[in-house]
């Protein structure tokens, strides 16, 4: 008798040792059609497994998180035998799962994306064919046998331990693998190849290079769409097309991976950074500015000249080595340093938005996403170890005020002690659990990374949800146990003995650059009124009224809204159009019967007119908007 026990505690007796497709199948046969794999005590593995032993088991369905990665490996297996099938000399790497889909990289002659519908049609024939993925177990000398022509799968084998190596049959293909897959390639509902390119066996560019091809893969057609619709839209919303179009900012070949930010970009970045100052005023933070150039031997001191040497730009001056700093942290310690500290000037909240340079290959070089010159909104905050519960809170709280303002929700996961740490167990056991209970208090559910937090401190992640639904990791909270010891920063306690501070770095924007563009992609360009670079535009509908127009205007600007007035030769169709595309939120048109009543015509992006707004409703409405930096731009008029 083998008795399966179920999630809600029931169990069930077989007399023989079924399969997990067989216990499936006698819960009900449409049940079984759905499930992709299970669960057998904790551990992922092929539906059609034998169940040998008494066991916990938990079905993976089509409906569950962790089926659309098996579904995708398994795509990724069904592409490559395609492949196989119409380029038959082509020698397979890897296929992992990525996020939304899935790659393989095949050493083979060029591939554009003009042979993607053959390669899907002779996938589609094997989805259509249902061809059952069967897992095989080999010794490593048998594996070794098996792909003797095939020299990549052959150098992955022969790094492998001795003892058993799983292997995947497909029909006339197998591939080495650990699994799990779908019981059979018609899981495969919905495949679309997305991209290729190229890209060096194990990223070594003295190796060979491969064809990288991208697909992606769901249980339903519809799912499929979905994706290529969110993609379409994704496009739309790309912050370098914006970026060009609105005139916010460029790149050059002479300084790559460092923007250039035009007036109308610089207007938004200060609305940013205006707003980020006003939060931290509030919050009982300081203000520093530290050099952008430091000497090799405080970097040495930080640790950051033996761990991220590659990473930083150096230069010779009078001899003596600096560096670009990559970092503001080492500026922070200096400053704490520079006077003795007693237990009541904890804790000191330091903030600094910082310059820093970072080499980056070219070719991960992304827009504002990634760059190699860019701002970051650090702050330190020198604390006792009693302090740290609520400082986590108060960085929580300040992080919900400024993310909630460009209306972007938030999760946070929780990184805790590698194996290559510094300091002792009960100061992480400390900084752990303060994390732990802060989290605790401010009632907010968090994953845990077991072993992924910094070397010299556990950490929270903050990843912000955008208008698309994509989460972009911004903002974070490290525990930092090493700086203070090495620049061997302390304060006075009560008992008057010097004593260790605990650190907080913390960001809340991350990079300014990027928080910038994943705000453009969030907005669309239609940023929020209190932010917008040109709130308010004057058309007046023929040379006559620009006079009029004129007067409009100074009365905005002195105000103190940014308004400007087109005063073309075009018609008034034609200007209003450009406004839109512009994203300029506020369109007033002025006409004689405006100049006669000194009423306003009210033009908003969504294409609704009001008519007949006084001016003192107008000012009075559109500042209210701006000083609640509402992220909506919508007004209500009376």
């Amino acid at each position: 008798m083998t008795n399966i026990t179920f999630p809600d505690g029931n169990i069930k007796g077989f007399d023989n040792m079924p399969t997990g497709f067989e216990v499936a199948m006698s819960i009900s046969e449409d049940f079984a059609r759905n499930c992709v794999a299970m669960e057998l005590d904790l551990v992922i593995v092929d539906l059609n497994t034998k169940i040998t032993r008494d066991a916990t088991v938990r079905f993976i369905t089509t409906k569950e998180p962790e089926a659309l990665d098996i579904l995708r490996h398994s795509a990724a297996h069904v592409m490559a035998q395609a492949i196989l099938h119409i380029f038959p000399g082509a020698k397979l790497t890897i296929g992992p799962v990525v996020e939304n889909g899935f790659y393989y990289d095949i050493d083979m002659g060029p591939v554009s994306e003009e042979d993607f519908p053959k390669i899907e049609a002779e996938m589609n024939k094997i989805i259509k064919a249902k061809i059952p993925f069967k897992r095989k177990e080999v010794s490593k000398s048998e594996a070794m046998d098996f792909y003797i022509n095939e020299p990549y799968k052959l150098e992955m084998i022969s790094e492998l331990k001795d003892g058993t190596i799983s292997l995947y049959e497909q029909g006339d293909f197998t591939d080495l693998c650990r699994g799990p897959h779908i019981p059979h390639a018609g899981f495969v509902k919905a495949v679309k190849l997305m991209k290729v390119s190229g890209a060096y066996w194990r990223a070594d560019q003295t190796k060979q290079q491969l064809q990288r091809i991208y697909g992606a893969a769901f249980f339903s057609k519809k799912e499929l769409k979905a994706y290529l619709d969110f993609l379409e839209e994704a496009k739309k919303r790309n912050h370098r097309k914006i970026g060009v179009a609105m005139d916010l900012f460029s790149f050059h070949d002479e300084a790559p991976g460092m923007p250039f930010f035009h007036p109308k970009g610089l207007v938004i970045w200060r609305s940013l950074i205006d707003y980020w100052r006003l939060e931290h005023r509030a919050a009982g933070y300081v203000e520093i500015k530290t050099p952008v150039m430091l000497s090799r031997s405080l970097w040495e001191k930080s640790g950051h000249w033996e761990n991220y040497r590659e990473n930083m730009y150096t230069s010779l001056v009078d001899e003596t080595e600096y560096a670009i700093k990559p970092m503001n942290c080492p500026g922070g310690m200096l400053f704490y340093g520079t006077k003795p500290r007693s237990y009541k000037d904890l804790p000191a909240r330091v903030a600094e938005i910082g310059l820093v340079h970072r080499h980056e290959l070219s070719g991960v070089l992304s827009g504002l996403f990634r760059v190699r010159a860019f701002h970051q909104d650090d702050a330190h905050i020198f604390m006792m170890p009693d302090q740290i519960e609520d400082e986590i809170l108060g960085v929580f709280r300040l992080v919900e005020r400024i993310y909630s303002t460009f209306g972007l929700g938030f999760h946070v996961e929780l990184s805790t002690r590698p194996e290559k740490s510094i300091g002792t167990d009960k100061q992480w056991e400390v900084a752990t659990e303060g994390l732990k209970s802060a989290l605790k208090i401010y009632g907010m559910d968090y994953k845990i990374n077991e072993g992924d937090g910094a070397f010299y401190g556990p950490k929270i992640d903050i990843h912000i949800k955008d208008a698309l639904g994509r989460t972009w990791q911004c903002g974070t909270i490290q525990l930092d146990m090493a700086l203070p010891e090495r620049f061997d920063l302390s304060y006075i306690a009560k008992n008057n003995e010097k004593h260790r501070p605990l650190m907080i770095h913390r960001v809340i924007f991350g990079s300014i650059e990027r928080f910038f563009g994943i705000l453009i992609e969030h907005f669309a360009g239609k940023f929020p009124l209190w932010m917008t670079p040109v709130q308010v535009i004057i058309l007046p509908i023929n040379d006559d009224l620009i006079p009029y127009a004129n007067e409009v205007i100074t009365t905005l600007v002195k105000a103190g809204l940014r308004a400007e007035l087109d005063s073309r030769t075009e018609s008034l169709n034609k200007k209003i159009r450009e406004a839109q595309v512009n994203k300029i939120p506020l369109i007033l048109t002025i006409g004689k019967k405006e100049k006669e009543s000194g009423a306003l015509s009210v033009r908003t992006l969504d294409g609704n007119v009001r008519y007949g707004v006084t001016m003192e409703e107008f000012l009075s409405r559109v500042l209210e908007h701006i000083s609640q930096r509402k992220p909506e731009l919508e007004i209500t008029w009376s």
